[in-house]
């Protein structure tokens, strides 16, 4: 029978409920087990796909195609596991479904309440994500007290009664905040926090602290005392230099004895590999600079997978990888000399509108003209076919319909008709909905056979990454871009799936997002390539 592992936060949002979850996860699995995870989000949104980076951070692309909080990024590159659309729902797709069941007669002409109706569709989700793990980790999104989150308390207060008690266990977490001017770590917070939470029905079984200061042994045992938990059951989560030390912490803190004895069974991970990987993040032996053009810089958490693929090929790599955060909007206005500098290698990242554009179309020229290592994704290799037509095919009004509908040279198009990740034919045009009609999930791939895509992946026939897009690049314009030296060297059932320079040392554009399936333990294959590169560039 699954083992359930509720994790709620209180105080603010924003602690790191994240990774706490990712973190147990991983020592979970670490010691044999098979572990999933599942994320909620109490807001009304269907999914965050139409949400604005700027507010929400990223949104992380499932392999089956669901547009999900970046938090499941974060599961994934943990435990090494390929989640799904199972693995993450929204306050918005439970009434969506309650609502949808209510116009179908599902309930027979009853009254539709939350209590039970809206609950027991939050527990059905639930305990379809099981599937045949040894646990489930279940992040509530929000903190305690919020009205948006009423309902899914009340599932898991409800969950703790149908199952045995050593089956489900409750962690909190909480902020010990310091108070600079006094001097003093304060347990207020927290233990308001834990007392708003056992009003709604819920005790917690264990409490992990996040403080800026070491907690000392009296402030656990006032903790463990006023929040009625066993001394033993809180834990110290500092602040660490690194995501991934964060399991690490918790076995130093001790975290595997309230685990074991709570469950009744023996937890004994082997983090060798894990060790050995951060501590190359942490004391690496060589460096490289990436000079990284986006233009949701403002929030770095746009672009948290790619940021963290970097990281795991500096990992495996034993290299520092040094982000220069490069504006795309600053280079239009200074050049991209200026702005990119001596950098070792230079990556586009994806996005969406006109916006900062032309900077990205200038970055791409450097890179190609300075034979400096090059790395365009989804929207960056799109870019970098638009920069070769303009600049050495000599089509000046090369263009994307993205950009201007009526371009005479739609080298980037819209193509309305297409096979999705189901095998269904989907149809989309300009006045398609914005949610859900993009090219969305895992999708195959060929490589073209002695190509830099092909020597990144290996020798097999077919690969396998994930999409999130609306345009492609023309396959009328294939022929030219060939005679004049970009190749066409990943396609997929007739679409373009990457480009890269004959006559560049490594110039690559991919129009998947190969970070969605980097993890710590198995970096993406395309960007641990890019990283070499660049390192050898040096």
């Amino acid at each position: 029978m699954t083992k359930f592992i509720f994790v709620t936060g209180g105080v603010l949002s924003s602690l790191g409920k994240g990774i706490t979850s990712a973190s147990i996860a991983t020592i979970l699995k670490q010691s044999g087990f098979k572990v999933s995870m599942l994320k909620i989000d109490p807001y009304l949104n269907v999914d965050p796909g139409t949400m604005s980076p700027l507010e929400h951070g990223e949104v992380f692309v499932t392999a089956d195609g669901a547009e999900t909080d970046l938090d499941l990024g974060n599961y994934e590159r943990f435990i090494d596991k390929t989640l799904t659309a199972k693995n993450s729902f929204t306050t918005g797709q439970v009434y969506q479904s309650v609502i949808k069941r209510e116009r179908e007669g599902g309930y027979l002409g009853k009254t539709i309440q939350v209590i039970p109706h809206v609950v027991d569709e939050i527990k059905e989700r639930i305990y379809a994500a099981t599937e045949d793990n040894d646990f489930l980790i279940i992040e509530l999104g929000g903190t305690v007290g919020d009205i948006e989150g009423l309902p899914f308390m009340e599932a898991i207060r409800a969950i703790r009664h149908e199952l045995p008690k050593s089956n489900t266990m409750n962690i909190h977490v909480s902020l010990i905040p310091y108070i600079k001017a006094a001097g003093e770590l304060k347990t207020k917070p927290t233990q308001h926090s834990v007392q708003e939470l056992r009003r709604i029905g819920i005790t917690p079984h264990m409490l992990v602290c996040r403080t800026e200061k070491e907690l000392p042994k009296s402030l656990k045992e006032k903790l463990a005392l006023s929040c009625d938990i066993d001394r033993n059951a809180v834990i110290e989560a500092g602040d660490a230099q690194s995501i991934y030390q964060v399991p690490l912490h918790f076995i130093k803190e001790g975290i595997l004895t309230p685990l074991s004895e709570h469950f009744n069974i023996k937890i004994k991970p082997n983090m060798e590999k894990w060790d050995t990987l951060v501590k190359n993040i942490l004391v690496p032996q060589d460096e490289v600079t990436i000079a990284f053009v986006g233009k949701y810089l403002d929030l770095k958490e746009s672009y948290k997978s790619l940021i963290e693929a970097l990281i795991h090929a500096g990992a495996h790599l034993n290299t520092k990888v040094n982000i220069n955060w490069c504006d795309s909007e600053r280079i239009e206005d200074v050049g991209a000399y200026d702005i990119i500098g001596n950098s070792d290698g230079i990556l586009v990242a994806g996005g969406f509108g006109h916006r900062g554009v032309n900077g990205k179309l200038a970055a791409i020229k450097y890179a190609r003209e300075n034979n400096i290592p090059y790395l365009g994704i989804c929207l960056g290799m799109q870019l970098a076919i638009l920069e070769f037509a303009k600049n050495v095919l000599g089509i000046e009004d090369a263009n994307s319909i993205e950009f201007d509908p009526d371009t005479k040279n739609p080298l980037i198009y819209l193509i309305d008709e297409f096979i999705d990740q189901s095998g269904n034919k989907q149809l989309r045009t300009h006045e398609s909905p914005m949610g859900g009609t993009m090219r969305l999930g895992e999708y195959p791939f060929e490589p073209l056979k002695g190509s830099k895509l092909q020597k990144a992946y290996g020798n097999d026939e077919v690969y396998y990454e994930r999409h999130r897009h609306r345009y492609e690049a023309n396959p009328k314009y294939k022929a030219q871009l060939e005679e004049a030296g970009m190749i066409i060297s990943g396609q997929s059932n007739g679409l373009i799936e990457a480009v890269e320079l004959k006559d560049h040392p490594w110039f690559v554009g991919v129009q998947f997002h190969p970070e969605f399936t980097s993890h710590l333990e198995t970096p993406n294959p395309i960007i641990l390539e890019f990283v070499k590169q660049a390192n050898k560039s040096k």
